[in-house]
C-alpha cells in the first residue's frame, strides 16, 4: 500500500503529512531525525489503521513558524492537528521527542485519545541516570548509538546531496532550541503525568545509549493505567531496530485497550 502525502496549513504552519490505510486513526509523532520516509512499520499498521506521520513545525518539509518556542508549543499544535483533520478516538504514539509531545499532549488534554505509546520518551529527568548528549557526538558516534546492532547502524543511509544535508541541520537545529536547556526534559511535566487518563504502554530498548532504559519505571509510576514493555537487543530506535517486535506489541495493545 503506497502511502500519500499532503501539505497542510494549520495554525499557519505549513506542515509535510504522510498518510495511508484505513480504520481508527493512529497519529505517530517522530524522533529529532524528522519524518523523511515512510517506514516498514508504518506500512505495517496501515493494513488496520490510518497511519497519519507530520513532520513537526520546524523540521523536514514543514515550515518553522515564529510561534514555535518549546515542546509544549507542539503540543498544543498537535490537539490543533486533531481538531483540523476531525480525528477521534485517536491511537497516539510518539518516539524520542516524538514521545515527549505526546505525553505534554496527553496531560494537556486526553479526550481525543482512545491509547498512548511512548518509545523510549524524552521528557523526564530521574536522578542519577545518566543520557548520552547527542549534540556532542559526530554523525558516525550518533548512528553507532542509536543502535544495538551496529550492522543495522552501518547500514542507515547518509543524505546524498546538499539538500539532504540541509534538512539533517535544519532537524538538528530544531531539536537543539527544543532539547538544549534542560536537557531534553520538562521539570514540572512529572507533576502533570496523573492527568493521562487513557491506556498507555511505554516501549524501550535495553540498550538506549540517548535516553537509558532506566527511565522507563519513571514514566510507567506516574502515569495510571500504563505499562512498560522493555525489548531486549535493542538501542534507542525499537521502531527501526525491531520493527516487526515493535509492531506486534503496538497492535496487541491497541487491542487489548480496546
Amino acid at each position: 500500500m503506497s502511502h500519500q502525502e499532503s501539505v497542510e496549513t494549520i495554525n499557519g504552519c505549513r506542515t509535510r503529512i504522510m498518510r495511508a490505510g484505513s480504520g481508527e486513526p493512529l497519529l505517530f509523532l517522530h524522533g529529532a531525525a524528522g519524518a523523511g520516509a515512510w517506514l516498514p512499520f508504518m506500512e505495517a499498521l496501515s493494513k488496520n489503521y490510518d497511519i497519519i506521520v507530520p513532520e513537526h513545525p520546524g523540521f523536514g518539509g514543514s515550515d518553522t513558524p515564529d510561534w514555535l518556542d518549546n515542546i509544549g508549543d507542539l503540543a498544543y499544535f498537535y490537539l490543533d492537528v486533531i481538531d483540523h483533520l476531525g480525528l477521534e478516538s485517536v491511537h497516539l504514539v510518539g518516539t524520542s521527542i516524538g514521545g515527549w509531545i505526546a505525553a505534554e499532549l496527553a496531560t494537556r488534554n486526553s479526550s481525543p485519545l482512545k491509547t498512548l505509546t511512548l518509545v523510549a520518551p524524552a521528557g523526564v529527568h530521574v536522578k542519577g541516570v545518566v543520557k548520552g548528549d547527542m549534540f556532542m557526538w559526530s554523525p558516525d558516534e550518533m548512528m553507532q548509538n542509536l543502535f544495538h546492532n551496529q550492522e543495522i547502524a552501518a547500514a542507515m543511509p547518509q543524505p546524498k546531496d546538499d539538500e539532504e544535508v540541509m534538512v539533517v541541520l535544519k532537524n538538528r537545529l530544531m531539536t537543539a532550541k527544543l532539547g538544549w536547556s534542560p536537557r531534553f526534559h520538562n521539570p514540572d511535566l512529572p507533576k502533570w503525568l496523573h492527568r493521562i487518563s487513557v491506556p498507555t504502554l511505554i516501549i524501550w530498548g535495553d540498550d538506549d545509549k540517548l535516553l537509558p532504559a532506566e527511565m522507563g519505571p519513571t514514566y510507567r509510576d506516574l502515569i495510571p493505567n500504563s505499562t512498560l514493555d522493555i525489548i531486549s537487543g535493542c538501542g534507542h530506535l525499537p521502531h527501526v531496530e525491531k520493527a516487526q517486535e515493535f509492531t506486534r506489541k503496538v497492535a496487541s495493545f491497541i487491542e487489548g485497550a480496546a
